[in-house]
């Protein structure tokens, strides 16, 4: 763990043990520990995330706590991020308690999810005639398949072509386009919380603070990110999934356009067991080219 995170989360155990309230600059920071947190939950290594999950929790029960001493009910939309932090905080707790009951019915419903899924998403896959390429599970998978496919496409030179540049996109058009996306990201707090307005949205800091964790940290992406990558670069992204439609197509204007250039991406639920994760969808021909200049430099 890099040391600036680990002053941060000294200073939040610290101060979640005292009665004052936090002030602006130690929620913002907050926001941004959780946000790398999050990300760290799907890294593949045990000490990182059982870290990151213990952290976590400790987080998650002193803003509880906070809440109930302000006799203030929590509502929270359930917005695609809200979705994923909840699912990422069941994360947390699972993989918080080493000792947890082994449930074999539960593990047998999800192992028969994930390899329904993976059917279901190769069927679709064969279909197009593209083949699943993976991409690490550290908190920036949308960016990082949607980067790949950029690549692909010819719309990002390769050394540009990473999560990086990708999640300044998103980030700078969804500041810049707000009366496009604020509908659809209700306050983190809830409509109920602090700093909202009554209708729910964000207010403009919380926006700001919003855009910048896409751009700055390993905050989850989901729906949005995925419209306003579509729009920033001009090119349709499809997403390919096991449930029901098979593709989910984003376009770049009100109506779908005939291109060529198509950027496809798939959504697993399953493929991790406790996370959602996405991959880039290459076309069979270029995974068979790559593969053979491989095989031909070590022959």
């Amino acid at each position: 763990m890099a040391g600036s995170r680990k002053n941060k989360i000294k200073k939040f155990v610290s101060s979640s043990h005292t009665n004052n309230p936090p002030d602006q600059v130690q929620t913002d920071d907050d926001n941004v520990l959780m946000d790398d947190l999050l990300a760290e939950l799907d890294s593949r290594n045990q000490t990182v995330q059982q870290e990151s999950a213990t952290v976590l929790l400790e987080m998650q029960e002193n803003q509880e706590n906070t809440v109930k001493d302000n006799c203030r009910p929590a509502k929270k939309k359930q917005d695609s991020r809200s979705r994923h932090e909840a699912r990422q905080a069941r994360k947390a707790e699972a993989l918080a308690k080493n000792h947890a009951p082994i449930d074999p019915e539960a593990d047998s419903r999800l192992e028969k999810e994930a390899k329904e899924e993976e059917i279901s998403i190769k069927e679709t896959c064969d279909k197009l005639g593209v083949q699943t390429h993976e991409i690490p599970p550290d908190g920036h998978c949308l960016f990082s398949a949607v980067a790949d496919q950029l690549a692909l496409l010819n719309i990002l030179p390769p050394n540009q072509a990473n999560y990086v540049t990708v999640r300044a996109a998103a980030s700078n058009f969804i500041y810049t386009h707000p009366d496009h996306f604020l509908p659809f990201l209700p306050s983190a707090f809830g409509e109920d919380g602090v700093g909202a307005t009554s209708e729910g949205f964000m207010t403009p800091r919380q926006f700001e603070q919003y855009c910048m964790s896409i751009k700055d940290t390993g905050a989850w992406g989901g729906e949005p990110e995925i419209l306003a990558l579509s729009q920033a670069y001009n090119v349709p992204i499809h997403v390919v999934q096991g449930g029901v439609p098979r593709i989910v197509e984003h376009n770049p204007g009100p109506s779908p356009r005939s291109s060529a250039k198509v950027a496809r991406i798939s959504f697993h639920r399953r493929m991790y067991g406790l996370g959602e994760h996405y991959n880039s969808l290459r076309p069979k021909t270029t995974i068979s080219q790559v593969a053979g200049k491989i095989q031909s430099a070590f022959s």
